[in-house]
């Protein structure tokens, strides 16, 4: 039992609006425990604040009722006895007349009409009461916005748990709740008045009871709010959004159906207003309301609905864009607004609703009867006004629409339109597809009449949506006796056969468009609904391949002939017609292999390649017979090359291995269940690896290497555990007997790696480019391997690959990295199937003496007599007097530190210590020495010290060619954030010691590859310490061209940060250099990207207090117009931007 001093102490504190509100709200959660655990009861509670409760000083009284009030609502499970709880509803209705009061008043009766029904509740005759003195005593609209909240939230809860209750008021209920939703504007209040309406309803459900004679006038305070206008938010309505009260408008006129007589004329009259918005949800309400006020109710709004419907898609289309393209368009292309749309599905919805009504206003209004009537001089769609196109493209949507609703409607729309169609085309329809035979010689190429072309397809394309719609939901009986399947049997042979043979007339983009269409669609219909003749399939199939072999040079008629047979080719498998399907391979899929394979056709080879990958794409079963067919062209073409030495064959063979690593693998990916493909290409290149390692050709040609490694990794890496084994094993083969540098492959897990005999008189600066392709294809396929995957020899092929590292082969350099990172993956499974752990493979990188330096500085294998031993750290460190091996040996850490940095070993730290060794040469050799050139290696010194820090992008970089997710790289969370942390402090502190100029511009150099490559949050947090660092590094990379790309990433940091509040305050420190950096780089001639994003750079500093930039206005507007004159577009619109902007600042 709390102490009675103490309970007053608090009390005394809630009742004090002088104390803070956080005190107050202590005070309660005190008092509320102590009844919650039964260490005080209401009744000694409500006794203690008598006092509080019935004092004449207003504040008091109203702070105690609030404090009781709050109190109970923070004891809604807890038991109460029904006495209690009908004392304490009784003196809270009592209090609902004390205005003074009465938000503690309202909150003490939604506590107790709200509790749990476990609890103890309100008995229904104290709700009563409650609702009667609601009635009598809340003039709500008089309150302030929380007190009317309250009010509304007391109404909902009466109506809710005491219905029949207050049912029984009556007419009074109406009345209040007319007089308390009157005038109300709050978006709280109006949601849940909203909501009030529609339980009210539910309440008196009888159509003939007492809500019939009162919807008019509860409707007339509702109606005032369509459409909701809601524009301007406080911060305590941004949790009400617009939407949310128009759906809770929509919900209350939609209740009940006694509101039909008043709610549809509204929204028909608001369809004509000016404003979009009042259109748009008006046509949504109807849709809403019209299922749930039934058919019968809404057939009486019939013709007025489809009027509006009419002239609101007409008078909502806008101007096409662009021109006819590729991809699907609706009807003409014109753009639809959210009007056009709502009316589409709104006249969807009604003739689902009212069929046969619906269909007879269509099919019989006068406007669409007159786009029919005048469709002959609509000869092609260039001649056509922009009006007859936008009436064409809206008779076209709409009666597309109705074709869609039902079979019944389809019948309906072709019956009263297709024949009149058929006539303006002069197509028979006179033979049905069963009996027709194909002569071809029979029809002219004659032009079409574009309009009867267009609505012609578009009926045959509705239709056929309609049929494989009823098709997936087996619904297929009764259709081929339907009118729109007679139609279609009888016109259909006509039809295709002079769209075929006039397809590729060329008259102008839309006629084109709509004639592979109308093919497209007529042969891929069902075969029990319309089914299209051998010779007659076979005759579309030809005129498209006909298109993909002559007619590349149309490049609208080629890429829609390409997409029709990619649609039809998923069609036939689909639609189970064996012979069909056999017929399309024959006809489509084994002539686009061919495409691939043989030389004498004029089809550039990009184009082959697109149909290729685009039909195979299609059914898996053709992917199957495409793969196998790029795979051949692939191996054929690396002999070419590797064997006879025709370099001709390169290029080709480049962009076989882009289609098969871009289109084919990743299809594969997406399609699942063919990683047997995956396997037997990558067991293919092997093969011919194998075939071609006797040839005397040496072939040079980076871009091939590059793609065919890529298909290599991306197919390994999409490879089970079990076939990656298979792939090593085959690879390891051609490795070991197909390199020139000696190599033990005799080496196995328990044999001991015998250095001096592995590399012993080979020269380490000389590297074949036949060596320098098997090894990269084998590293390769390291690189993609899983983490329990087995490694042969791993030993041998780690000492194997530290040779190749220092050659210069960088692929080498990335599979060590991906080596260490998966040995670096905790499970005991990794060591014992690569016969090698991570400190075993850490000592053979980082603690083997692997090679010597002769006396003359020539560096070989290890065993060379009067020679000095060194490793890795001792050849990024300078120890050979060859700097290009220094080069190639620092790049090599990288990666391997790359891979340490991403499983976030400790070894990472060594590593970039030595990179930072490497990285201040210059300041350990000193100027002088440079000056007076007393070394003769110190031009080379640029050369490495740009390697060293080029390397801190290797180490914070994503990369695509390796350590990553897609090639199982083991990646450990925020490794980025931790290394920028810890590497980024010692930089800066570096820049500040370092004399060197060169050393200077090189810290600088890491620093940008830093700052560019974190994450900007990470940017942010430190942005004032960054600035200064970040805008060296911008003037250091704009020296040099070769450097832009490396710019560019380091000015969009800067944009970040521009851009973001956080960073507001390092921006305005240095707002006058930040200025010159800017104006600078908008004359940077090399990349147009870094001119444009330095002016939205400038643009987005104009948003800076005015005091702080007004100063450099002058500055920047002289650069500004100076890009004005700039030779890109998006430069000058930019400066024009930028130009209003700081033109603005006054």
């Amino acid at each position: 039992m709390a102490s009675t001093s103490e309970l007053t102490q608090h009390l005394e504190c809630y009742v004090d609006t002088a104390r803070p509100p956080a005190d107050q709200a202590a005070s309660l959660n005190f008092i509320t425990s102590l009844v919650n655990k039964d260490l005080l009861t209401i009744e000694v509670l409500v006794k203690e604040m008598r006092m509080y409760l019935t004092i004449t000083d207003n504040v008091i009284r109203a702070r105690g009722i609030l404090l009781l009030a709050e109190v109970l609502t923070g004891l809604s499970s807890k038991p109460l006895d029904n006495a209690t709880i009908h004392s304490l509803i009784g003196f809270f209705t009592d209090r609902l007349s004390d205005w003074r009061a009465l938000r503690g008043a309202l909150v003490g009766c939604l506590a107790l009409l709200r509790r749990q029904a476990n609890a103890g509740t309100v008995s229904a005759s104290d709700a009563k009461v409650v609702a009667l003195s609601y009635r009598e005593n809340l003039p709500v609209q008089s309150l302030a916005q929380q007190d009317r909240k309250l009010c509304f939230e007391l109404l909902e809860c009466l109506l809710q748990r005491y219905p029949n209750e207050v049912a029984s008021l009556g007419e009074d209920l109406f009345y209040a709740i007319s007089e308390a939703v009157d005038g109300e504007k709050d978006p709280h209040c109006l949601i849940l008045a909203f909501h009030i309406v529609e339980v009210l309803v539910q309440i008196f459900p009888d159509p003939s009871g007492p809500l019939a004679s009162f919807c008019g006038d509860l409707f007339e305070f509702l109606g005032c709010y369509f459409p909701i206008h809601f524009t301007h938010l406080k911060d305590e309505d941004a949790d009400v959004r617009r939407d949310d009260l128009s759906k809770a408008l929509m919900s209350a006129f939609s209740s009940t159906a006694l509101f039909e007589p008043f709610v549809i004329p509204l929204l028909l009259e608001k369809l004509s207003s000016s404003l979009p918005l009042a259109k748009v949800d008006s046509l949504k309400y109807i849709n809403y309301c019209a299922s749930r006020y039934g058919a019968e109710r809404m057939a009486k709004h019939a013709e007025t609905i489809w009027i509006s419907i009419k002239r609101a898609i007409s008078n909502s289309l806008e101007v096409p864009a662009k021109s006819f393209t590729s991809e699907p368009l609706l009807g003409l292309g014109f753009q639809e607004n959210e009007i056009a749309t709502e009316a589409l599905i709104l006249l969807q919805k009604v003739t689902m609703q009212n069929e046969a009504l619906f269909l007879n206003l269509v099919v019989r209004d006068e406007d669409i009867n007159n786009v029919f009537n005048s469709i002959a001089s609509h000869e092609s769609y260039t001649n056509i006004p922009l009006q007859g196109r936008q009436s064409l493209h809206a008779v076209g949507r709409i009666l597309c629409i109705i074709t869609k609703t039902s079979m019944a409607s389809c019948n309906r729309v072709f019956e009263s339109f297709f024949p009149c169609l058929m006539n303006t085309l002069e197509i028979s329809m006179g033979n049905s597809s069963k009996d027709f035979t194909l002569n071809e010689n029979s029809f002219s190429s004659k032009r079409f009449n574009f309009g009867a072309l267009y609505l012609c397809v578009e009926f045959i394309a509705a239709c056929r949506d309609l049929i494989m719609r009823t098709n997936e939901h087996a619904e297929k009986f009764g259709t081929a006796d339907e009118t729109c399947c007679y139609m279609l049997q009888s016109s259909a042979p006509t039809l295709i056969t002079t769209l075929a043979k006039s397809s590729n007339d060329v008259v102008d983009d839309a006629d084109i468009y709509f004639k592979v269409k109308g093919l497209q669609m007529l042969v891929t219909f069902p075969g029990y609904f319309l089914q299209t003749p051998t010779a007659m399939f076979e005759n579309v199939l030809k005129t498209l391949m006909s298109i993909i072999l002559v007619d590349f040079d149309k490049s609208l008629l080629w890429k829609l002939a390409l997409k029709a047979l990619v649609h039809i080719g998923s069609f036939v498998d689909m639609d189970h017609e064996s012979e069909k399907a056999q017929i399309y391979i024959s006809f489509v899929v084994e002539k686009t292999i061919s495409l691939v394979s043989q030389d004498d056709f004029n089809v550039p080879f990009p184009l082959k390649l697109e149909a290729v990958s685009e039909i195979g794409a299609s059914r898996p079963n053709h992917m199957l017979k495409i793969v196998q067919g790029l795979e051949d062209a692939i191996v054929a073409n690396l002999s070419k090359i590797y064997v006879h030495g025709d370099l001709k064959s390169a290029e080709k063979t480049i962009q076989l291995f882009e289609c098969y690593s871009n289109k084919i693998i990743s299809w594969i990916d997406e399609t699942g269940g063919l990683e047997e493909v995956l396997y037997r290409f990558v067991i293919s290149i092997w093969n011919c690896v194998d075939r071609c390692k006797d040839s005397s050709n040496q072939v040079q040609d980076k871009g091939l290497l590059d793609a065919t490694m890529m298909a290599m990794k991306l197919a390994v890496g999409s490879c089970s555990e079990e076939s990656q084994n298979i792939i090593i094993q085959k690879a390891y083969g051609a490795l070991s007997s197909g390199i020139s540098i000696p190599f033990k492959d005799s080496m196995d897990d328990s044999s001991s790696v015998k250095l001096e005999n592995l590399h012993l008189s080979e020269q380490l600066d000389k590297f074949s480019l036949r060596d320098e392709w098997i090894l990269s294809l084998f590293a390769s396929v390291i690189i993609a391997m899983r983490p329990r995957t087995h490694i042969a020899n791993a030993k041998g092929i780690l000492h194997l690959f530290m040779t190749a590292l220092v050659k210069g082969c960088t692929p080498a350099a990335q599979a060590l990295g991906s080596v260490i990172n998966k040995f670096g993956t905790p499970s005991n499974e990794v060591a014992t199937s690569t016969g090698c752990t991570l400190e075993e493979a850490m000592e053979i990188i980082f603690r083997s003496k692997l090679w010597n330096i002769t006396e003359d500085g020539v560096l070989r294998g290890s065993g060379t007599s009067h020679s000095s031993k060194v490793g890795l750290t001792e050849l990024c460190l300078g120890f050979s007097s060859n700097k290009l091996l220094q080069v190639h040996a620092i790049t090599g850490l990288a990666w391997i530190g790359k891979g340490l940095l991403l499983i976030g070993h400790e070894q990472v730290k060594d590593v970039t210590k030595i990179i930072l060794e490497c990285l201040l040469a210059d300041d350990r050799i000193g100027d002088s020495e440079l000056r007076q050139g007393l070394l003769e290696t110190s031009r080379e010194l640029p050369s490495v010290m740009r390697s060293a820090a080029d390397a801190f992008h290797i180490l914070m970089s994503d990369s695509d060619v390796c350590l990553n997710r897609k090639f199982h790289a083991k990646i450990r969370p925020l490794y980025k954030q931790r290394f920028f942390s810890t590497v980024m402090p010692i930089l800066h502190s570096l820049i500040v010691k370092s004399d060197s100029s060169l050393s200077r511009s090189m810290l600088f150099r890491a620093s940008a590859h830093l700052i560019s490559n974190a994450p900007l949050i990470v940017i942010l947090s430190d942005a004032k310490k960054l600035m200064k660092v970040l805008l060296d590094g911008l003037s250091i990379l704009s020296e040099d061209i070769l450097d832009k790309d490396k710019l560019y990433s380091l000015l969009l940091v800067l944009s970040g940060i521009l851009t973001d509040k956080c960073g507001e305050e390092a921006v305005l420190e240095n707002a006058h250099i930040l200025i010159d950096c800017l104006t600078r780089l908008i004359a940077y001639p090399h990349m147009m990207l870094v001119r444009e994003t330095a002016i939205q750079c400038l643009l987005a500093m104009s948003e800076l207090p005015r005091p702080r930039i007004f100063p450099l206005k002058t500055q920047v507007l002289q650069a500004i117009f100076k890009a004005l004159d700039d030779p890109k577009r998006a430069v000058r619109q930019e400066a024009v931007r930028c130009l209003h902007a700081w033109t603005s600042i006054a």
